[in-house]
């Protein structure tokens, strides 16, 4: 199913390998999103997508934000625990597809997944400085819940996470139109 902008939510196959290497080469602050992943050659594009991102297992699903057939972008839930219903939720845009608000509406369609499989706290972390990922996560209905300090570590440098969750007790965002799946 495609909507207005040629949008959808979908998941990643080998044939997307052209396109990830593209949102990569295109997209210099994806490679610390991708931390140590190697992903300069279409051969290990490919492998990643076998072996990440077109895997759905028990506990990860990564969906691929699609516009006219081509993947710009992903929502990728993991660490799905079932016992008490929750999972770790990222995301990430090529940058030539950013501002249109699509990761926004891919995530919001994928957190309806989530609760639809019977998931209850969904959580994120962005780093503090990168506003646009804390935008996409409360325009999505995911609320701030504090800063754990120097978290992350992209090489030698750590960051600061500002982490956020959204429970499947919380209102939908009235102005989000989640992507079709």
């Amino acid at each position: 199913m495609q909507n207005s902008t040629g949008a959808v939510l979908r998941r990643w196959t080998p044939d997307d390998t052209g396109a990830l290497h593209r949102a990569v080469a295109c997209s210099d602050d994806l490679r610390i999103q991708f931390g140590q992943q190697d992903l300069a050659t279409h051969d290990a594009c490919r492998r990643y997508i076998e072996n990440r991102l077109a895997v759905e297992s028990a506990s990860a699903c990564h969906f691929a934000v699609a516009v006219d057939g081509v993947a710009v972008g992903d929502v990728g839930i993991s660490s799905m625990e079932f016992n008490h219903g929750t999972a770790w939720v990222s995301y990430w845009m090529s940058a030539e597809f950013r501002g249109r608000g699509l990761i926004t509406r891919g995530l919001a369609a994928a957190s309806e997944w989530a609760f639809s499989e019977s998931l209850f706290r969904l959580e994120l972390g962005h780093r503090v400085n990168n506003p646009a990922s804390c935008r996409v996560a409360t325009r999505a209905g995911f609320q701030a819940e504090g800063v754990e300090r120097s978290k992350l570590r992209y090489g030698v440098e750590r960051y600061d996470v500002e982490t956020h969750a959204r429970l499947a007790t919380d209102s939908s965002p009235d102005d989000i139109e989640p992507l079709p799946r």
